[in-house]
């Protein structure tokens, strides 16, 4: 055999060897994801060793350069590796079209995803990417919202109508892209196009990474509940059309649902109550949201006691509770320890409602939570039940709304001191009054709302109207007389905002705040007694905040921040401002691109209740604004 046949043979050995030890060790790292970190330094110095002792045997001439080279090619290869084993890709195809169902005794066509309400669960690990092709076969446009997810430098996938893209029209698709970053725990998408979230929504669960656990222990089952509304007879895509033209509030709902299902207080409702099955002494973790449109919500399981662990895919420091106070918007992630004597239990929801004179639905929806061993059939046909209501605070109770949110503080590990991203210094301070208004009627026929007038709602004394143009579009490519950046940074004229016998007007515009990049901002929300006092849930969309203060009355800006708390806020994406009071609530503005900030109270957002934030480019590329996808719909 000559020289060069040796040398043949030798590397088609040594390359057979490379190959196996790759798979040997590959497969060893990706079943052992929790420990592959620590592993890959002696996985990678036995195979080096064992690849010096080969170089030995069949005599190969490598130098220790060579060989030193190939180890940090070969540490690269193992890093990629497991990153790309770890994070996922899921695809899914979401078609919009109608369907019928029948609630509160009357069939109706609804809007739906895939047929189904509520629609289909989405579930990820954090670091996944979602990819959601969505089909609109529907007869009304269309943009879907994944709330919660902060789509870092990716607004053209955050879908607020004619904020950050124009609507999927009927017949048309367009494609959604989630890469999910900082979220852990049950966020939500929803339709963010006229009234359409009424049905058009889901849950969305992300799970810690691969190879990590929850911070509490592990649950034996989840569950998801989804507190909805229903109309009885309304088409829901009429309702606010219809309040706009006679300047009145919208439609109240016939009934709250659980799961889709209104519960056993409703006529024709009965033998649908949704159930959910446990057996004693285990622990079930409650995915519980409020797709609700107009109102928040008290919620309680009769004889049980619940325990916060994360509220908007975001953990916080555990604390029990004998109900919840959830506004429309927020999700809640809550352990339920089933130690009670074996049976059957109500589980229920109903509002709460604090604006003075505001009309509402006051119904109650229920579930039954039903021990294992035991029927619910017999009970459900009785004449008197005997399942009790667990005690729900009354509508307007707002001391156990307070009472329940003074309790959020964010998780923190032993070792850390403070949450890493609470803004410390501020550079950028901002006022926003939120108030319900009323305006002339643009006609000489009075309208329906109060004195004849029609209602209107602003931040800022501004009543925000969406353009014809999408507002990320016109940013992006430059196209003028879509928006103005003059939005006012607090209000035009101070006054005793929480006061009596205040002045109604406001004024219409498409305006922006533009932040730098990198920017501390520091926002304070002041409710107002414009019309009538809320509570309003302010949603945030491309980031999460702080919450580090929040009180009654006026906001005091040389008192108040004395009692902020900078240590283990909370970090929400929804906030509720109390009635008559503020909030403050901090953030980085470190993700480019078009955010929208709004009340989750949908006739409220529906009047204008309304803000816009442009986030500036940064230096780098990561730090940069993605290009817009190509198939982004035409306006």
């Amino acid at each position: 055999m000559n020289i060069k046949s040796q040398h043949i043979k030798r590397r088609r050995k040594y390359i057979f060897f490379v190959k196996k030890e790759r798979r040997k060790y590959g497969t060893k790292i990706n079943k052992n994801s929790t420990k592959q970190i620590t592993d890959t330094q002696s996985i990678l110095s036995e195979i080096i060793n064992r690849f010096r002792r080969t170089s030995m045997v069949f005599k190969l001439k490598i130098s220790n350069t060579m060989v030193n080279t190939l180890t940090i090619v070969f540490s690269l290869f193992v890093f990629l590796t497991s990153q790309i084993a770890q994070a996922k890709i899921h695809r899914h195809t979401f078609t919009i079209k109608s369907k019928t169902f029948t609630r509160l005794c009357d069939t109706k066509n609804i809007l739906t995803v895939n047929g189904e309400f509520p629609g289909p669960t989405l579930k990820a690990h954090r670091g996944d990417k979602l990819i959601v092709n969505v089909i609109n076969n529907a007869n009304y446009n269309m943009t879907l919202h994944w709330h919660g997810a902060r789509q870092v430098r990716n607004p053209w996938s955050d879908g607020p109508e004619y904020v950050t893209q124009c609507p999927i029209r009927p017949g048309e698709r367009y494609v959604y892209r989630i890469d999910l970053t900082v979220e852990e725990g049950t966020i939500w998408w929803h339709a963010h196009s006229q009234w359409a979230r009424a049905t058009v929504h889901g849950a969305f669960i992300v799970y810690p990474k691969r190879g990590s656990s929850y911070p509490f222990p592990k649950p034996h089952r989840e569950i998801p509940l989804i507190l909805g509304e229903w109309w009885k007879k309304k088409n829901v895509m009429d309702i606010a059309g219809n309040a706009n033209r006679t300047g009145g509030e919208p439609a109240i709902s016939d009934a709250y649902t659980i799961n889709g299902q209104p519960g056993y207080l409703y006529p024709c409702s009965k033998p649908d109550t949704f159930k959910m099955k446990v057996v004693r002494h285990r622990r079930y973790l409650l995915r519980i949201i409020n797709a609700v449109m107009d109102e928040e919500l008290f919620f309680a399981i009769a004889n049980h006691t619940l325990t916060v662990v994360a509220k908007d895919g975001l953990y916080l420091k555990h604390f029990n509770t004998s109900y919840l106070m959830i506004t429309p918007g927020q999700s809640m992630d809550v352990l339920l320890h089933a130690n009670q004597r074996s049976g059957r239990y109500f589980m229920a929801a109903r509002a709460y409602s604090s604006a003075f004179g505001a009309g509402f639905d006051k119904t109650t929806t229920t579930a039954i939570l039903k021990y294992k061993g035991h029927s619910v059939t017999d009970e459900l046909n009785r004449k008197t039940p005997v399942l009790v209501l667990p005690y729900l605070p009354p509508y307007n109770h707002t001391e156990a709304t307070t009472r329940f949110t003074n309790q959020f503080r964010s998780y923190r590990t032993r070792t850390s001191n403070r949450p890493v991203n609470v803004p410390v210094k501020i550079d950028t301070r901002l006022l926003y009054a939120i108030s319900v208004n009323l305006m002339n009627c643009s006609d000489d026929k009075p309208c329906n709302g109060p004195f004849g007038k029609r209602f209107s709602s602003s931040v800022n004394n501004v009543s925000f109207v969406n353009p014809t143009v999408d507002i990320l579009r016109a940013y992006y490519r430059r196209i003028g007389g879509v928006f103005q950046a003059d939005f006012p940074r607090k209000p035009p004229t101070e006054f005793n905002y929480t006061g009596e016998n205040l002045p109604f007007p406001t004024r219409f515009g498409t305006k922006v705040v533009v932040l730098d990049f990198n920017s501390s901002v520091e926002l304070v929300l002041q409710g107002t007694n414009v019309l009538a006092s809320d509570n309003h849930p302010i949603h945030l969309h491309g980031y999460s905040f702080f919450v580090v203060g929040s009180g009654f009355g006026n906001f005091d800006r040389r008192k108040d921040p004395l009692k902020y708390n900078l240590v283990d806020p909370p970090e929400e994406t929804t906030v509720g401002v109390p009635s008559n009071g503020w909030t403050a609530v901090r953030f980085v503005a470190n993700n480019p691109g078009v955010w929208l900030l709004h009340c989750h109270i949908e006739r409220h957002a529906t009047w204008g209740m309304n803000a816009v934030f442009i986030v500036k480019d940064g230096p780098t590329k990561s730090s940069r604004m993605l290009k817009p996808p190509p198939d982004l719909p035409s306006c």
